[in-house]
């Protein structure tokens, strides 16, 4: 007992102080938990023992990481998105998985089971890593987080007929069309279960520990729902974050989901840190000093393959940045990976070495990806003009001025009146043409995001007399606009808005203005029909 206690102590101290220093360089925390597993692991001499308890803990920060994903993506944001799901989802993992096969068995002369198990676990990306820099940076939202997000869901789901495929490779009792039709019953099932039965009982124990008013009572209830359904999915088959996820999307559509994500935030982040403090004990110093030109030669190749097969399938129904983004997020590889070398492992269809050396290249490509997503939009500049400034906006000296979010025909038309009375004014653009426009006009214009905390403060928005936001995508507005009121609550926000129903679904937000499109055009079209009609 007091050996773990030890062990966990220098655990988090450890990861701390590397984490405060890591912060000071602007390196995301999880490189400090990956560097902590990897120096707890030697210096207790983890190496062949069982690690499977850690392992099982770990996979739940992916289990409430999938819930907190599925309380953004409702039902009808899925069907809406099934396109990009389904259609693009499947064709990453496919022509991924063929082109790294074709690479391992003719280059490589690997054996067809290996081939196969290599280009089917390579071909998967990190959702612990990207999701959680979706979430955190609000890209989530963004063209390319919801291209990037759309593929992870596809890739939770095609885990399920891999490990099974890898089942069935060593399983001689079962055809594989009586694999794939138990599958399918299980899939059923479940989903009926849940969104009938489930949709319904998860509803019922929200409100009865809602009303109780009892704080703990509530946190509860949501743990039994998300480990409830984790286990269920489990047993059908299935991923445990598919089961939360499934359950994560039905609350979505009560009245509880943001308090519900609130709650179990901390949760979600703690065991995040002991899942990826459990790639860090996969790391074999040693063997990756012995073999470092193998492994940095097929982690290198492995994500460029990937990055552009992203990039093609991206490219074919959406601009050039947004496919070279989705491809940089998602061209590592992830952490399924190691689910399926394990079974691969257990079912002798993997050497011990090669499992290792397989592993190394996974979470070396982990390790390099939280440099790639905090600096995704400098990488991108580098592959299409981007005009980077993003969160990296040289503080503004002003004061008392207007901020302009947004420069289509109604920014340039607020920021031509202002210009024209002197009112001192900045405008803040994601558009690189409407931000080089401004400029060409004379303007104080800035590439960048304003949900963004350094845009935020770069701009002073705190001192600003007034923010004019002028974008016309409702959930950008209310991004936007949360961000803005989280940074400074008495801001005077003035919105523009394009419907009755879309102040409803601002209703929750203090705006100080709002004004309605339609409704100030009509007024004014009616006054200079006034006007006309007086001089008749």
């Amino acid at each position: 007992m007091e050996n773990i206690l030890f062990t966990l102590f220098l655990s988090i101290s450890i990861s701390t102080i590397l984490n405060i220093i890591l912060k000071k360089f602007g390196i995301s925390h999880i490189i400090g938990y990956i560097i902590t597993g990897t120096l707890i692991s030697h210096i207790f001499n983890f190496k062949g023992f069982d690690l499977s308890s850690l392992e099982h803990i770990a996979e739940f920060g992916i289990v409430f990481l999938m819930f907190t994903i599925g309380l953004e993506m409702s039902f009808d944001k899925i069907k809406k998105m099934k396109e990009i799901l389904l259609l693009n989802g499947f064709l990453q993992v496919s022509i991924s998985a063929i082109l790294i096969y074709l690479i391992a068995f003719y280059i490589f002369s690997l054996s067809i089971e290996v081939s196969l198990i290599v280009s089917l676990s390579f071909s998967l990306s990190s959702t612990a890593i990207v999701l959680t820099y979706l979430k955190q940076s609000k890209d989530i939202h963004t063209p390319y987080g919801e291209k990037s997000t759309a593929i992870l869901i596809f890739q939770d789901l095609a885990v399920i007929p891999i490990l099974l495929l890898i089942t069935f490779l060593t399983n001689d009792t079962l055809s594989i069309g009586e694999v794939l039709g138990k599958t399918f019953i299980s899939a059923l099932i479940i989903i009926l279960f849940m969104f009938t039965i489930g949709k319904k009982l998860i509803s019922w124990l929200l409100k009865f520990a809602s009303n109780t008013r009892i704080e703990e009572l509530f946190l509860a209830s949501v743990l039994s729902i998300v480990i409830g359904t984790s286990i269920l999915a489990n047993e059908m088959g299935f991923t445990y974050s598919l089961g939360a996820f499934i359950a994560g999307m039905i609350i979505s559509d009560t009245n509880f989901s943001v308090k519900v994500e609130s709650d179990i935030s901390s949760y979600k982040d703690l065991l995040l840190g002991a899942f990826f403090f459990s790639v860090g004990t996969k790391i074999d110093v040693l063997y990756f000093l012995y073999n470092v030109h193998i492994i940095l030669g097929i982690f290198i190749a492995t994500m460029i393959i990937k990055a552009l097969v992203i990039y093609v399938i991206i490219r074919r129904k959406a601009d050039k940045s947004t496919a070279v983004k989705s491809a940089l997020a998602l061209c590592q590889v992830g952490e399924f990976s190691f689910a399926i070398f394990a079974l691969a492992l257990s079912n002798n269809l993997l050497s011990q070495e090669m499992a290792n050396f397989l592993i190394l290249v996974s979470v070396l490509s982990m390790i390099l990806t939280p440099f790639i997503v905090n600096n995704i939009y400098k990488i991108a500049s580098y592959f299409v003009v981007e005009f980077y400034e993003s969160d990296k906006i040289t503080p503004i000296i002003a004061k008392n001025h207007v901020v302009i979010c947004g420069f289509s025909i109604l920014g340039r038309v607020i920021a031509k009146d202002l210009s024209e009375r002197k009112i001192p004014f900045v405008i803040i653009s994601d558009d690189l043409r409407h931000v080089l426009l401004g400029r060409k006009l004379g303007y104080m214009a800035y590439f960048g995001h304003l949900d963004k905390l350094p845009v935020l403060e770069s701009l002073k928005v705190d001192e600003a007399s007034s923010i004019i936001i002028t974008v016309s995508d409702t959930n950008m507005k209310i991004l936007i606009c949360e961000a803005i009121l989280n940074f400074d609550k008495d801001a005077n926000i003035l919105l523009k808005i394009e419907s009755l129903d879309e102040k409803a679904q601002l209703k929750d937000l203090k705006i100080k203005k709002f004004v309605h499109a339609h409704f100030e055009v009509g007024r004014l079209l009616v006054e200079e029909a006034m006007v006309n009609l007086e001089h008749k």
